[in-house]
């Protein structure tokens, strides 16, 4: 569709926030019209020479990357003799530098909704930046003017009626289906209800229907979960859905969000969810139709959203709370599930995935799922229970760091359930300076050498460290900066007495600007691969490092990877494998104070958590399967991508932000 019969299309959809728009994703700018950012574009003289209306002059900086976007999407607005809209006397005209030149924070830049890059400067992790006046970070409204928006009253339910409003468009355009065809969720097509009514209320019963297919695009059939959480033993490692890739909807390891709701699991009785972003009317919608919106929901979020500011107002049993964090270049980036059951039990869920739409759409995303976890006895001694991995006493120090009240119910449940089923390693991080403990090291990179050096099983020098991440932090100026001096130094350990040794071979796996460009939504795809060309340039000897994203095996190749690994393997198997929300960065693994007189204090950044699994203590063995044999006594691992993994042609050069900005 072309950019002017597209804008027919939309003409009529206007953004419910009017000036208070803070978003950045372009997709969003497709389906929505902003009259006010429209009428600079058409006043404008020249490419990125704007004219600011006085009361969007506070909130400059967010209005001026939101102009950039609709340029490159719609670029026949710009000084296109429309009527101008009415402005102040005092415009400023400015003029935007283009991003490939720009000295600005990428902070202020970034279109990605999503996962930070470093924390040393370069890519600030809040990919949406804060508004910075009073309007901007306020409660979000239904207002279509600049001047006059309309009441803010009911704001949660404007959420459920843009979602339906759009599922139902998507359906309209789909081919109609023949009657006796099932649908994607084996359920019969139900009548659809009427456009949900403004309420001021804070029932969603009230808000929207009970019809979870005109709300999510790919629905599993309910009451299964179990059953497949059983039949993913031992590893209990999944991947999302891909919503263009219909053969991910019934793969027996992929899911969706909803499944983790799935009344098979167990009765739900109150939950925590810890994440960096946070859509709370998509994430209302998941516990609505699982039936759960009135049950206790705790959230720990990164990034500010005024839904979120004011969602325990609409709905009181929801505690909404922001992690702050004393240095700038660091974020609350962990992605975990904290499940409370009516019968005592709980359950655990590692994950890569923010908590919004896009994130459970067309990205690859990895969840590990644990199982369920009973209570202990009330006799028993209360050092029983725990794994043999150590999991609880690991997971309970990583909520204590936070200092957070809310948490402190959830901690003494946790120490008065039965973690020994829990057969994976708990590896995070957490901001701060930190020195080793009797116990050893509790945070960051020199966590997973601890952990690697105690029970991996010997490696072959031969053997290379494989990386994969969303996105890449400022790594120096040469790989003995960093990835080789301390992430190498940790990654490579294993239970070998220690020796000479040899250096192994470091791997990168990060998406190419073909594999984006290719993938379901094209450069869109993108949006979560926020590594900008300027950091790029300072660490060049990285290209030498670079591997293209594959993944025909789980029918994921064209979905753009935010998912975060790092593993080592041989031709013999899988020696140990890394599931986490930490990207490729010394914000997020940490990197040590060489200065200090004495021990070198880990300088982290940012909040992470991810999972280990070591075959020792999964399967009992060496290594992991990575092929099925006739006759073999484990399942093979079910890696993200394929192997052998494939470098960089000499023409290849990774994806960059940039690319989005024009």
């Amino acid at each position: 569709m072309d950019n002017s019969k597209r804008r027919a299309s939309t003409k009529d959809k206007i953004c419910q926030y009017g000036s208070e728009c803070y978003r950045k994703n372009p997709i969003h700018f497709k389906e929505f019209s902003h009259p006010h950012l429209e009428s600079i574009l058409t006043e404008a003289p020249a490419k990125n020479k704007y004219r600011i209306p006085d009361e969007l002059s506070m909130s400059r900086e967010v209005v001026l990357d939101q102009l950039k976007i609709i340029e490159q999407i719609y670029p026949e607005l710009v000084n296109s003799n429309t009527p101008p809209s009415k402005y102040s006397k005092n415009n400023t005209s400015l003029a935007v530098p283009p991003a490939s030149s720009s000295s600005e924070s990428p902070a202020k830049t970034s279109l990605s909704k999503h996962s930070p890059s470093d924390g040393q400067g370069k890519l600030k992790n809040s990919p949406i930046p804060k508004p910075v006046n009073a309007k901007a970070t306020g409660e979000a409204g239904s207002s279509t003017s600049v001047s006059k928006p309309q009441s803010k009253s009911n704001a949660v339910a404007d959420l459920f009626a843009e979602r339906r409003a759009k599922m139902a468009k998507l359906r309209a355009e789909e081919p109609k289906k023949p009657e006796s065809q099932p649908s994607t969720s084996g359920q019969q097509a139900r009548k659809q209800s009427d456009p949900p009514k403004q309420q001021s209320g804070v029932s969603l019963k009230k808000v929207i229907p009970r019809n979870i297919e005109d709300y999510y695009p790919v629905v599993a059939p309910r009451g299964q979960m179990a059953a497949k959480l059983a039949a993913a033993a031992p590893y209990n490692y999944f991947l999302t859905t891909i919503t263009d890739a219909k053969v991910t909807h019934l793969e027996p390891l992929s899911i969706t969000f909803q499944e983790l709701l799935d009344s098979s699991l167990g009765e739900l009785e109150c939950s925590v969810q810890m994440n960096f972003m946070v859509d709370i009317g998509w994430l209302m919608g998941h516990y609505f139709f699982a039936g759960y919106e009135n049950r206790p929901l705790l959230i720990l979020y990164g990034d500010e959203t005024p839904e979120l500011k004011m969602v325990s107002a609409k709905k009181p049993n929801i505690t909404a709370v922001k992690v702050n964090i004393a240095t700038p270049f660091g974020v609350h980036h962990t992605k975990m599930g904290l499940y409370g059951y009516t019968d005592g039990s709980m359950r655990v869920v590692v994950s890569t995935a923010n908590l919004y739409e896009d994130d459970w759409h067309n990205r690859t995303q990895g969840l590990w799922v644990s199982p369920r976890l009973p209570p202990m006895p009330e006799d028993a001694d209360t050092g029983a229970g725990d794994s043999k991995t150590g999991f609880r006493e690991s997971l309970i120090s990583y909520l204590n760091s936070y200092k957070i009240g809310h948490l402190q119910p959830w901690v003494a449940r946790i120490q008065k359930t039965d973690f020994s089923e829990v057969n994976v390693f708990l590896v995070a991080s957490v901001p701060g300076g930190h020195l080793n403990t009797p116990k050893g090291p509790l945070w960051g990179h020199p966590r997973m050498g601890y952990l690697l050096g105690k029970h991996s099983a010997p490696i072959d020098d031969t053997c290379p460290l494989v990386a994969q991440s969303s996105s890449i932090g400022s790594l120096g100026p040469n790989p003995q900066s960093w990835v080789l001096s301390e992430v190498m130094a940790s990654f490579r350990r294993d239970s070998a007495p220690i020796g000479l040794r040899r250096v192994p071979a470091f791997k990168m796996i990060f998406p190419s600007f073909s594999n984006v460009r290719n993938s379901h939504d094209h450069l869109l795809g993108g949006g979560c691969l926020p590594y900008m060309k300027a950091t790029h340039d300072k660490q060049l000897w990285l290209k030498d490092y670079l591997h293209q994203w594959k993944s025909d095996s789980r029918n994921r190749t064209k979905a753009v990877p935010h998912i975060k690994t790092y593993c080592r393997w041989s031709h013999r198997g899988l020696y140990w494998f890394l599931l986490t929300s930490a990207n490729l960065s010394k914000a997020a693994w940490g990197v040590y104070n060489k200065s200090a007189k004495f021990e070198a204090p880990l300088r982290i950044n940012s909040y992470e958590a991810g999972v280990l699994f070591l075959p020792k203590f999964v399967i009992e063995d060496n290594f992991f399967p990575m092929e099925s044999k006739l006759g073999q006594q484990h399942p093979r691992f079910p890696m993200p991508y394929d192997v052998p993994i494939i470098p960089y042609a000499p023409e290849d050069t990774p994806f960059f932000m940039d690319y989005l900005r024009g």
